[in-house]
């Protein structure tokens, strides 16, 4: 059981029905009925997206010294992905009812029957890593009741896949579909595996087949070299890179939590074998900090451990940045103490030398790393899921997204008090001076209330209004998303104080001419 102060997330059909409305993410394909689990962001998702990678590559790339940034290819050699264990170990076991005609994780169809028999599944259900996933399946047949545990053999203790699947055979079929409820239509489970093939040159043939990459970090590893002869950088240093990744995943949903084409914003850090500890401790800390930065309440976040049986087999150890989503807590970052697996394989699999030289020491050695690894997708869903909130105002609820200004995809709009010439002329005047700097939206629908709720609702930290007084003062007024505090300026100053209130300074600070507004109702 979760505890009972345990923070609060907005329903996720709220967050959907926002972004659908308002132009953050559309299903793909949606004119034809959609293709699942993959995602369109539209104007203003785009701009929240490009946000968040820009502040992500800022803090850890921009603003040290210490880590170079790459974008690799997504289509690589093969041998790359047989020398990390893709092609081999990168697969679920899948099982398909014949009634319906879905398809599910082995694992998910345990969990459900173990939660139908009343058993405690709590810290199961989570997003695991496929080394995981039979480990995970033979512990789930041991919590299920007499009637549908599966036999152990000494294989399956060992978690042999093949003895493992085929002791499953038999029981999987006592098992009701997840989806419509049917007994005995679940096949028996087969390896399904998670990587996209193509294939490159005009001949569909296997000699030609390559990959769609299913992680951002094998393109880092193979470049180390390149990257440490071309940038002269000295242990500890670090290779980041924003990128696509795609895995066919059997298991979806959750809206944009979970999809078969995704981003990662990943960072791997080259160390000293023996510091890897202390680098470990530095990265929770810096990447925990980043999202309390950015606007995400301290509370909604947690790190989580993996257990000893949790760990890939190349891992020291493993943390989870997690995140209070509508649908409980989930994974938002992954941070990891790899090892030297990844160099070492690549080294042997290509013959080529990719220890670093260490001055000091005088010795060679491949260094260990440490792997933040951050969702793109899952941070947007995150940011947004912390930024909505639903607050009274007078005898209605204003629905307003508290995002962080650096993260928000309109700084500014504009929006003029009447149609009317004079007016319009002077308001796109100021447009056309604050676009230069900012992102900004020019709004003159509906009376002056209704727009500033279409901007609260999206997130815009500061709307300006010009209206038939600021014909003859040359003055505007500022309003604020979060306090919906207003004051008068002169627009000689406009960009000035712009520019001071999205940094921070206290929206009732006036510059010289300017005046607090007294607003009774908007």
């Amino acid at each position: 059981m979760e505890p009972e102060n345990m923070p609060t997330a907005p329903e996720m059909a709220k967050i959907v029905s926002l972004c659908q409305r308002r132009g953050f993410i559309f299903q793909s394909s949606e004119i034809y009925g959609g293709l699942s689990s993959c995602w369109d962001y539209g104007p203003l998702g785009v701009e929240l997206k490009r946000n968040i990678k820009e502040a992500w590559w800022r803090a850890n790339v921009i603003q040290r010294d210490d880590v170079a940034g790459i974008d690799s290819s997504i289509l690589m050699h093969p041998k790359v992905w047989e020398a990390s264990g893709h092609i081999q170990g990168f697969s679920d076991p899948l099982v398909e009812c014949k009634a319906c005609n879905q398809r599910f994780r082995a694992d998910h169809v345990w969990v459900l029957a173990v939660k139908d028999a009343g058993h405690d599944v709590q810290g199961y259900i989570s997003t695991l890593e496929p080394a995981d996933l039979i480990r995970k399946a033979v512990d789930f047949s041991n919590r299920l009741p007499e009637h549908l545990r599966v036999a152990e053999s000494e294989q399956a203790k060992r978690f042999g896949k093949k003895d493992l699947l085929q002791n499953l055979t038999s029981e999987i079929a006592k098992i009701p579909c997840p989806a419509c409820e049917v007994v005995g239509k679940l096949t028996e489970p087969r390896q399904f595996n998670l990587m996209f093939k193509t294939h490159m040159g005009p001949v569909e043939e296997q000699a030609n087949v390559v990959y769609m990459r299913p992680e951002t970090a094998q393109g880092i590893f193979v470049n180390f070299q390149n990257v440490l002869n071309s940038t002269r950088k000295k242990l500890p240093f670090g290779i980041a890179q924003i990128g696509k990744a795609f895995r066919n995943e059997i298991t979806t949903g959750n809206f944009i939590f979970r999809s078969r084409e995704f981003e990662q914003m990943e960072i791997e850090f080259f160390v000293k074998p023996g510091t890897e500890e202390e680098w470990l401790n530095y990265w929770l800390e810096r990447r925990l900090k980043w999202y309390v930065d950015l606007g995400i309440k301290a509370e909604s976040l947690r790190l989580r451990k993996h257990q000893e049986r949790e760990l890939a087999h190349y891992a020291k150890a493993c943390y989870d940045v997690e995140f209070v989503f509508p649908m409980g807590w989930a994974e938002l970052e992954g941070i990891a103490s790899r090892g030297n697996f990844d160099l070492t394989q690549h080294a042997n699999a290509s013959g080529k030398d990719l220890s670093y030289y260490d001055e000091e020491s005088k010795e060679h050695y491949l260094p260990f790393v440490i792997e933040p690894s951050a969702g793109v997708d899952r941070s947007v869903l995150a940011f947004l899921c912390g930024a909505y909130a639903e607050e009274p105002d007078k005898d209605e609820t204003r629905v307003v997204l508290h995002l962080h200004p650096n993260l928000a995809p309109v700084k500014v709009a504009v929006l003029p008090l009447s149609r009317k010439d004079p007016l319009v002329e002077m308001a796109k005047d100021v447009q056309v001076n604050l676009r230069t700097l900012f992102p900004t939206q020019y709004d003159d629908a509906q009376s002056i209330g209704r727009r500033y709720r279409r901007q609260d609702e999206i997130g815009t930290p500061l709307c300006v209004t010009v209206d038939f007084q600021s014909l003859e003062d040359n003055q505007v007024t500022i309003r604020d998303r979060d306090s919906m505090s207003q004051i008068r300026i002169p627009v000689a100053v406009l960009v000035e104080t712009v520019f001071k209130k999205l940094g921070g300074e206290d929206f009732l600070t006036l510059p010289p001419g300017g005046s607090v507004v007294k607003v009774e109702k908007e």
